[in-house]
């Protein structure tokens, strides 16, 4: 009797364990689930009926039936949960909506009067309904991180994000360019900043930021208009990251962002505005071009030589193999380059005419092949073509200190072909005694 009593009092006290923590343990718990399920467990015991309430974090999405039955059902939580009455932290809010959103304007309001410290609001619905972020949210001192999508910014008279670090903003609303650039310029230790555009947006972006050090400026992927007449002005000396995918008729470096370390751009309409450009990012360690930048590199050179580009050690390439001359060109810009990583961004695997076909072969070599340059990578598949034989062939024949070649080998469905490339590859003359071919073979099916 006395065993039976005991083993049920043990089993009470294991089936109570997790109660016997303290709130603030239990709702960090709770903040790793998903918000339906976190809520769910307000049924368990009086004791976790309110408890939810003071989750740290929350995710909610409109469109989710499974999280709320209808829009009512979602404002009535939100209510409850952001209820200004209560004076709990909020670490972190997502927030996805899908068509009217004007109560979100009192949640956002007590977030940042809870010390909210990262904050994500998403509309679904796009330009054909815009939300309009609260005047409270452009002075909270708290926050770290940020993204807006789909959402309208309007001029403020005081803005002060003291402890931004990161801002992602998503194919927004500007009332006017001014409002994208103080609220650029008042974030003091902004760091990170990412920006996704459409075609009926701001035409200038004024990116003025002391402490920016990653810069992202992108055409939304949706979005398939073609705007040539939007600039992009940069005014970031610490600056050491920038990525610029758009079509731009002008992009404009204020300062010469001496510690810039990456540097990837995919423009169209460049090759009448590259100078400036060019000069600006000459100190650039690790550089990511396309074909077209190449283009306009080529036009710029009938007028000017290249800048020298002294400090760059790692070079990515998409190209078209048509074009293999405009890289040896640059290639004779770049004295110290080690790696150079090349992307076949059209048809290396298709036959070149006759005329194409010996510019590759005749080639000049630049003087990184013969003094610096160590790796290179082929990203692409190697399929036996003509073309891509000749390319490998011209690194391996003309780079003296190479030592590694990375390709990729891929043929379906004939295995033994794709030995017989590896050792026709293999046969071909190295300038460099140390350099070592390293295969990866892809049987395609």
């Amino acid at each position: 009797m006395k065993r039976a009593r005991s083993k049920g009092l043990s089993n009470r006290l294991k089936k109570d364990r997790i109660s016997q923590l303290p709130d603030p343990l239990i709702c960090h718990i709770l903040s790793h689930l998903p918000t339906k399920e976190a809520v769910s467990t307000s049924v368990l015991s009086t004791r976790w009926r309110s408890l939810w309430l003071w989750l740290p974090s929350l995710e909610l999405d409109s469109r989710e039936k499974l999280q709320f039955q209808d829009l009512s059902a979602l404002m009535s939580f939100g209510d409850r949960f952001f209820d200004s009455t209560r004076v709990s932290y909020i670490h972190k809010l997502d927030l996805t909506i899908d068509g009217d959103a004007s109560y979100l304007t009192s949640w956002i309001n007590a977030a940042v009067k809870r010390r909210i410290q990262h904050l994500s609001v998403r509309n679904y619905k796009g330009s054909t309904d815009l939300y309009e972020i609260p005047i409270s949210l452009y002075s909270c001192d708290t926050l770290v991180s940020l993204t807006l999508s789909h959402v309208a910014l309007v001029s403020a008279e005081f803005v002060s994000l003291p402890c931004l670090k990161t801002m992602c903003l998503k194919c927004n609303v500007f009332s006017n360019e001014a409002t994208f650039e103080t609220l650029v310029s008042r974030c003091p230790v902004l760091e990170n900043l990412v920006i996704n555009v459409t075609g009926n947006e701001t035409k200038v972006y004024r990116v003025h930021s002391p402490s920016l050090k990653m810069l992202t400026f992108a055409r939304a992927s949706k979005c398939f208009q073609v705007d040539y007449d939007r600039e992009v002005i940069i005014d970031a000396p610490l600056l050491c990251s920038l990525n610029i995918i758009d079509f731009v008729s002008k992009v404009i470096i204020v300062n010469n962002m001496e510690s810039l370390a990456e540097f990837d751009v995919y423009l169209v309409s460049s090759r009448n505005r590259i100078r400036s450009l060019l000069y600006k990012i000459s100190r650039v360690r690790d550089m990511t071009i396309t074909n077209d930048i190449f283009e306009g590199i080529h036009h710029y050179s009938q007028l000017e030589r290249y800048p020298q580009f002294c400090y760059l050690s790692r070079l990515s390439v998409l190209l078209f193999a048509r074009k293999l001359n405009l890289l040896a060109a640059f290639l004779e810009s770049c004295p110290n380059l080690k790696s150079l990583v090349l992307f076949d961004q059209s048809g290396w695997n298709k036959e070149l005419s006759a005329e194409e076909m010996n510019q590759i072969s005749s080639l000049f070599v630049p003087k990184c092949l013969k003094s610096s340059l160590e790796y290179v990578d082929f990203k692409t598949l190697i399929r036996g073509h003509a073309t891509e034989t000749k390319l490998v062939r011209y690194f391996l024949e003309n780079s003296a200190i190479l030592k590694n070649v990375r390709l990729c080998v891929g043929y379906h469905p004939n295995i033994e072909k794709m030995l017989s490339i590896r050792e026709e590859l293999l046969k071909i003359p190295r300038a460099s005694t140390k350099c070592e071919l390293d295969f990866h073979f892809l049987l395609l099916g």
